[in-house]
């Protein structure tokens, strides 16, 4: 019986701790920051999809570019001198 009473006496500690735990969530939930949102961090627009497809196509064929430029750059360096 003993044994009963003290499990019985931890009950108001664990709603209270539940009722704490709800009451914080509510008010994270109040104030939820803008930098969650999908395209917040990065640092252009991603609303419009044709500026970002000229963007990110740009983007990549630089990238792959820049290498066959430098070959070409250094041969043309080479046979001129």
């Amino acid at each position: 019986m003993a044994s009963l009473r003290s499990g019985l006496a931890l009950v108001p500690r664990v709603v209270g701790r539940r009722q704490f735990s709800l009451t914080q969530r509510l008010r994270l939930k109040d104030n939820w920051d803008q930098e969650c949102l999908p395209g917040a961090n990065a640092p252009f627009d991603i609303n419009n999809k044709w500026s970002l497809a000229i963007k990110m196509v740009l983007y990549v064929t630089s990238a792959v570019a820049i290498p066959f430029v430098a070959m070409r750059w250094q041969l043309l360096k080479k046979r001129a001198g």
